[in-house]
């Protein structure tokens, strides 16, 4: 009878320890771009720095091991990259880290432009990349951001 006992108890923890896999669903991580940095801006190279923060909302820290990412001023692609920078968010947290980029605007230099010509007029902005977290379980999220710049804003007098 011990044996069985045992056997059932054990049976029990096994079961129960199963059961928090299944506790709280997986929410996806929020990534928001909350500043860009000019860090040099020459005739053929600029170069800037994202800052990203990404908010953590489930009980177990996440591991982010790199992004993807485009960035777009109406449809001209301004950069595009990928960030192999590995960052830790604790659980119910959030953590800002930067990403610098380089890009060269002389190619587009007659559509950038285009759209100094107004400075009031808004710029339609838009952000897409991919987040890819875990290590043994791998997760994807695809990220999607766009709004409105007034350059006139950034544009000192």
């Amino acid at each position: 009878m011990p044996i069985r006992t045992s056997l059932m108890l054990i049976s029990l923890l096994l079961l129960s320890g199963c059961a928090s896999w299944f506790g709280t669903p997986y929410q996806d991580p929020e990534v928001h771009l909350v500043k860009v940095e000019t860090v040099k801006a020459r005739l053929l190279q600029q170069e800037f720095v994202l800052h990203f923060r990404i908010d953590n909302p489930n009980d177990s820290r996440l591991l982010v091991r790199a992004l993807r990412y485009k960035v777009r001023l109406n449809e001209l692609t301004l950069a595009e990259g990928e960030s192999d920078q590995w960052v830790n968010v604790a659980a119910h947290s959030h953590k800002t880290f930067k990403v610098p980029i380089r890009t060269n605007l002389w190619e587009h230099l007659k559509d950038v432009v285009k759209l100094l010509k107004h400075p009031e007029r808004p710029i339609h902005y838009r952000l897409d990349g991919d987040l890819s977290s875990g290590f043994f379980w791998p997760r994807s999220l695809h990220l999607s951001r766009s709004g409105e710049i007034i350059p006139g804003d950034f544009i000192p007098e």
